[in-house]
């Protein structure tokens, strides 16, 4: 068993008692943080997307802040703002929760397009300008955001520059029949409310687990095949007609980092074309803005990304 392999096994098995029925979607999450890429957890309210977010953040080593979208959250909000210290006759920076190692986002999409942009350079380049100063972010920073996209009112779409970073959505659908009697059985008592996040604090993977789990991942293997496979599938999302922004070289890079450590999960040496097709449905979509008369017509970015995987061929 190889580092990452053990990181994964070591999450699921911590997380096993507080996240039901979402082992796949803890598995899309930790390919997201060994590659350090940033998730955004789509789905209706009452899924857990909250919990799950959470629960992830707990578990990873460093500081965790979070920082609830509303209507009224400002920029300063998010990265903090310099204030006059009386005593030293200067003017001080005041951190905001961006300067951490895990920022979870809760309903990101209630926050401004003003508001969301403070995140904008965060996610990219680690860093941030305060009042013309810039200012370096924790290298293991991570954002984790959710967001309910069946709701409009006080809602604000994000908009294709904050989509493009991050590196996966993960969508959060109903639980299974089992799996949600799991749910009532572990959380229907009163006093469950509070034990789930209290019970997660002495939970957190060592710093050099994931940098154990980093260097694994980037011994896996990518054939000059594998990466003319994922630029054929970026140039066919920029030439198909339904599609009015195809996949960025951003996208494509998420693509390769992505399925370098879902081989390495797998205990491969090398990346495969199903390694990549494995992990599309959860890098692409979001990355594509469809055609007013693909919309028109209720097309959807996830079928056209797996009509996608079907026409363009695979190399043997």
């Amino acid at each position: 068993m190889n580092a990452l392999e053990e990181l994964e096994h070591h999450i699921q098995d911590r997380l096993a008692g507080t996240v039901i029925g979402l082992q796949e979607l803890i598995r899309a999450v930790l390919i997201a943080v060994v590659a350090r890429g940033h998730v955004l957890v789509e789905g209706p309210p009452g899924l857990g997307k909250t919990l799950l977010g959470k629960a992830l953040a707990s578990s990873l080593a460093g500081r965790f802040t979070r920082v609830q979208g509303t209507a009224d959250l400002m920029p300063a909000d998010i990265t903090g703002a310099h204030v006059f210290d009386e005593a030293s006759r200067k003017f001080v920076l005041h951190p905001g929760p961006v300067f951490t190692d895990v920022l979870l986002v809760d309903e990101i999409n209630r926050a401004s397009p003003k508001t969301q942009s403070a995140l904008l350079q965060a996610m990219q380049e680690r860093q941030v300008s305060i009042d013309r100063q810039t200012y370096r972010l924790p290298p293991a920073f991570l954002v984790i955001a959710t967001q309910n996209p069946h709701e409009f009112e006080g809602t604000f779409p994000l908009p294709e520059s904050q989509l493009d970073r991050f590196m996966m959505r993960i969508e959060v659908s109903y639980p299974g029949g089992q799996d949600e009697v799991h749910v009532l059985e572990r959380y229907g008592t009163i006093a469950a409310a509070d034990a789930a996040p209290a019970a997660l604090e002495s939970q957190t993977v060592s710093a050099e687990s994931i940098a154990a789990a980093r260097e694994c991942a980037d011994r896996v293997h990518v054939s000059k095949e594998v990466l003319e496979y994922v630029l054929a599938l970026a140039q066919a999302t920029r030439e198909d007609a339904q599609i009015g922004l195809g996949l960025s070289t951003r996208g494509a890079l998420a693509v390769l980092r992505a399925a370098r450590v879902a081989a390495g999960l797998r205990g491969a040496q090398f990346v495969t074309p199903d390694d990549v097709k494995w992990i599309a449905p959860w890098v692409i979509p979001h990355r594509l803005t469809l055609t007013p008369e693909a919309l028109l017509e209720a097309v959807q970015a996830r079928a056209m990304t797996l009509s996608l995987l079907e026409r363009v061929p695979v190399p043997r």
